[in-house]
């Protein structure tokens, strides 16, 4: 998912991402992923002093059968990118420490810069944030690539998989499209259904066309979101079950230049919070499951203060009590009360990520841990949640992933 794109001043993503490089990693770890388009220009960085080395490579890492007490992680990375990892990184996490150990790396995935697995868990599905955009399937039983297949767009940067498991929805960040593909039996892509061009609005300020980034299942499956940082707009479609074609029904507009990056939906299916990554807020909006139409409020602060940010990822917790939002540039997560049911965010104040430039965060499957992947210092922390109040407290020392963009832990 690229920061660059949605930066002031109407830089092009790869031009954003060059000027915030950092050195090249001078170790090895376990790749963690999802961002920019061309190996030069990405951010880097350099796992701090006493950090793991690089795993054995020669096992698919932890799996239903062999992992014990400890869980599956995965991380994606670039690897076209100087210091960037070599596939898709594999470690495990103790769900009750947090510790991560590595195990591995899945090759044969390029730029592996976002992952998502299948809601029956034995299929992992990577962009490839590349021009000739793809997207691919990797069976977790014993890491074989089951195959990649064409986005049909340039530098895909975001997937999820539909509830239904059927459907693989894709976004492309470069053409500014969102891609939709079968899934089969054994979890492998057949060839794409559809692709939807978002051709207008125009683009907003500082931006020279659209750039998809996001694109999502409502909480009760009727409609597909895909958010738009070029266009300042949150597209909502109907997936037709049966070919997976998209119908739009629907459109929400931001304020322009806010270049909304990330939408993270309230348990409780009536509202969702927008991550606005150019003008550094973020929203809370109301929406219709009947109709799929969001209604955009007002702009909020990160907790950035006056420094320069740019928030990425937001997530609530299963309760619906908490939300937290990465913040690239204050190197913080902040974090929100839930009020009202979910129709406002309090911000109750902001928490050092523990590395630099946050460009992803996750919850583990029982929300105990919140696991964030740190770009530009090839890092990733882990944090416990405290359900009670929503603070949270590191877990150990950060775990050295090159290019660290994306943990999925499982």
């Amino acid at each position: 998912m690229g920061e660059a794109g949605a930066a002031r001043g109407g830089w092009s993503r790869r031009g954003f991402a060059g000027a915030l490089a950092a050195a090249a990693l001078t170790a090895a770890g376990c790749g963690g992923g999802s961002g920019g388009r061309s190996a030069a220009g990405r951010e880097q960085g350099s796992p701090p002093a006493g950090s793991p080395t690089a795993p054995d490579e020669s096992s698919p890492g932890p799996t239903a059968s062999s992992r014990g007490s400890v869980r599956p992680l995965y991380l994606g990375t670039y690897t076209s990118a100087e210091g960037g990892g070599a596939g898709i990184g594999v470690a495990a996490y103790d769900p009750v420490t947090g510790r991560i150990t590595g195990r591995g790396t899945l090759r044969g995935v390029a730029d592996p810069s976002y992952l998502a697995v299948h809601p029956d868990g034995r299929t992992l599905y990577a962009v490839r944030e590349r021009d000739d955009g793809a997207v691919t399937a990797v069976r977790l039983a014993d890491g074989e690539v089951l195959g990649s297949r064409a986005t049909g767009g340039v530098g895909p940067c975001h997937l999820s998989v539909h509830p239904s498991g059927r459907w693989l929805l894709s976004a492309n960040y470069g053409s500014g499209s969102v891609a939709v593909h079968p899934i089969g039996a054994d979890g492998a892509l057949g060839v794409r259904a559809d692709l939807v061009v978002h051709r207008e609005p125009a683009p907003g300020p500082g931006q020279e066309g659209p750039h998809a980034h996001q694109v999502v299942t409502s909480p009760d499956g009727r409609h597909v979101l895909a958010v738009d940082l070029g266009t300042d707009t949150v597209y909502t479609y109907r997936l037709d079950p049966r070919t997976g074609r998209l119908a739009e029904v629907a459109r929400a507009r931001t304020r322009p230049g806010s270049g909304p990056r990330h939408l993270t939906f309230h348990p409780g299916g009536r509202y969702a919070y927008l991550a606005n990554e150019v003008d550094d807020t973020v929203t809370v909006c109301a929406y219709d499951p009947a109709t799929g139409r969001l209604t955009v409020g007002a702009p909020q602060g990160t907790g950035s203060g006056r420094e320069t940010n740019y928030p990425a990822q937001l997530l609530v917790t299963a309760d619906g009590a908490y939300a937290f939002l990465a913040n690239r540039g204050h190197d913080s997560i902040a974090r929100y009360a839930v009020e009202a049911g979910g129709a406002r965010l309090r911000l109750l104040g902001t928490v050092p990520s523990g590395g630099e430039f946050p460009r992803q965060i996750a919850f583990s499957p029982d929300g105990r841990l919140l696991f964030a992947a740190h770009q530009r210092s090839g890092t990733v922390t882990v944090f416990r949640v405290d359900a009670a109040g929503g603070e949270l407290r590191r877990a150990g020392e950060p775990f050295a992933s090159p290019v660290a963009v994306c943990a999925l832990p499982l």
